[in-house]
């Protein structure tokens, strides 16, 4: 049960960090390297949230 409740939780947390990233780049006003550090950002977050979450285990 922690496991799968561990992997839900890191799917949500992902699912919204994208949603916000892309809700961005809707806007006409902004180009992609304006928004390219938030993906930068966000991907550095996504990897530290599934390493932390399945990976490190000491």
């Amino acid at each position: 049960m922690t496991k799968f409740t561990t992997f839900l939780g890191t799917v949500l947390a992902v699912v919204f960090l994208i949603g916000l990233a892309t809700t961005l780049t809707r806007s006409p006003m902004i180009s992609f390297f304006d928004i390219l550090p938030v993906y930068i950002l966000m991907a550095i977050a996504i990897f530290m949230l599934v390493y932390e979450a399945f990976f490190d285990k000491k």
